[in-house]
């Protein structure tokens, strides 16, 4: 057997050369340019079967069939630039269940060559397996915490989620869903946390992953998690509390980074309160704008040099070219020196910037069960630190109409939604309506589905929370949206795919 690679002390130059002379004794030019696989050069032929076939059919065909070797093969022998737009699209998601396939053999040739279990040299507190990470590290050119971290999502899954890795083999799932499960799961394995448990995670996680990412999948797991065992989710959390901190270094060219370690509903009240001063500001600019558009041209030359020489940076000096991050960080100096100003709150009516969501059941409210809660834009917390929150929170009644369901529905008179509408939205959507966007409702703009000037109702059947990104993607760039009262609807691409997004439940995480 020999190797295609022989790797020795001769530095880059010699890399190169051992790597060259070892594909010519493999049988490998060392000539040859690697190039992507069309269906005029990969060498690969479609089967008989498929040879009637038009290109975008037989893509449908491929993306629809269990991921295997032939399936891959008919794949490569496609060139995506000859297909129309929709059927690349087609054509990307056939690609991604075959990476999910090509996956689970990883994980399959991890657990070979790492093993099973930590070796009897391996830590048995942090499973570290020196010898055998090593052979993962050098073998895929990981780092050797990278490689431990490999090990143990591929242990994870071959040990104790078996629906998973099945998923995983068959494309139901992507690897990074398959990643997300692994990795929130091992800490719980680690823990003693009951094999049935696991079973009823997975499964429940596999399901969840159709329409959701692989972030939201992960929030899923630790909350289930969390409700199994809420004794230890309250003192992990208490004693991570007992780590908070706000430090300052130094960096060169005349800046500092500052890191807070903050409570996640505490950090949520600091980043809203920024994106609301952020929108503040954006508000005066574009009031300051029409105003400058109003001056003469030598008034506005005068302007424009006066705001250069006070190194002013504004929207309406035309000279606003800061990144979001940007004003983010200008945004919290600004915060800081002026004590967050209560004036923030009038910035955009229909939100409540300086406050949270959480949502937690009623007997825990109560205190006659300890069920986490659902931080809005985060994901599970204790119970006693939600019903710490909601003891301090605002409460609004919803008055549904006791048919249908529904809250109110304003039909034809009002454009603007009433406050008490605003406040069902927000908590019915929790966070932007875009598939995968998890932008906070509270911070999103409340869209209609169908736009008022062609007839759309201020009605909770066509409103819902939209992020600016991907409410200007609807609005200017072709994007359609179907919405139905639940919170549920349809979007459909310029190329005409469609994409569900469900209605999320209370105790759904996001």
């Amino acid at each position: 057997m020999s190797s295609a690679f022989v790797i020795r002390d001769h530095g880059a130059e010699g890399f190169r050369a051992e790597r060259g002379a070892a594909q010519n004794n493999s049988g490998i030019s060392a000539e040859e340019t690697p190039s992507w696989p069309t269906s005029g050069s990969s060498g690969i032929s479609l089967p008989d079967s498929a040879s009637q076939e038009s290109l975008p059919e037989a893509v449908v065909r491929l993306l629809h069939e269990i991921p295997s070797a032939r399936v891959l093969a008919e794949l490569a022998a496609i060139d995506p630039q000859e297909l129309p737009h929709a059927s690349r699209i087609d054509y990307l998601t056939a690609i991604e269940r075959q990476e999910s396939w090509i996956q689970a053999l990883m994980h399959r040739a991890v657990v070979a060559v790492a093993g099973r279990e930590s070796g009897p040299n391996g830590d048995p507190v942090y499973q570290l397996d020196d010898s055998e990470r090593e052979d993962v590290s050098t073998a895929l050119r990981l780092s050797p915490s990278g490689a431990q971290i490999k090990i143990d999502i591929a242990r994870a899954l071959t040990n104790h989620l078996p629906n998973t890795c099945s998923a995983l083999a068959t494309g139901e799932i992507s690897a990074a869903h398959a990643n997300a499960i692994a990795r929130e799961t091992v800490s719980a394995l680690n823990r003693g946390l009951p094999e049935s448990v696991i079973f009823e995670i997975e499964n429940r996680a596999i399901s969840y992953a159709e329409f959701h990412t692989p972030s939201q999948v992960g929030n899923l797991v630790r909350k289930v998690i969390a409700q199994r065992n809420p004794e230890e989710f309250e003192d992990s959390v208490a004693s991570a509390r007992e780590l908070r901190r706000v430090t300052c270094f130094d960096e060169p060219n005349g800046m500092s980074t500052i890191i807070a370690f903050l409570p996640a509903h505490e950090a949520k009240v600091v980043m809203n309160a920024v994106e609301a001063f952020i929108r503040q500001s954006d508000r005066t600019c574009a009031r300051c704008l029409e105003d400058f558009k109003a001056l003469s041209p030598e008034e506005q030359d005068r302007f424009n040099a006066q705001a250069r020489d006070d190194q002013e940076n504004c929207m309406h000096s035309g000279s606003d070219n800061r990144s979001k991050d940007m004003k983010r960080a200008d945004a919290l100096a600004a915060i800081t020196s002026q004590y967050l100003s209560s004036t923030l709150e009038d910035v955009t009516p229909h939100r409540r910037p300086l406050t949270v969501n959480v949502t937690l059941d009623l007997p825990t409210l109560m205190g006659l069960a300890e069920n986490p809660g659902e931080l809005a834009g985060y994901g599970p917390i204790p119970a006693s630190v939600a019903r710490e929150i909601a003891s301090d929170a605002r409460w609004k009644r919803f008055v549904t109409e006791p048919i249908t369901g529904n809250l109110l529905d304003f039909g034809r008179e009002h454009y603007e939604p009433p406050q008490a509408l605003k406040d069902f939205l927000i908590a019915r959507d929790r966070t932007c309506r875009f598939p995968g966007c998890r932008r906070s409702a509270i911070l999103s703009d409340l869209d209609h589905a169908q736009s008022w000037d062609s007839g759309g109702t201020t009605s909770i059947e066509n409103l819902g929370a939209l992020c600016r990104r991907h409410h200007k993607l609807k609005t200017h760039y072709g994007w359609k949206v179907e919405s139905f009262s639940d919170g549920s609807c349809m979007w459909r691409s310029p190329a005409g795919k469609e994409f569900f997004t469900p209605a999320r439940s209370a105790n759904e995480p996001v």
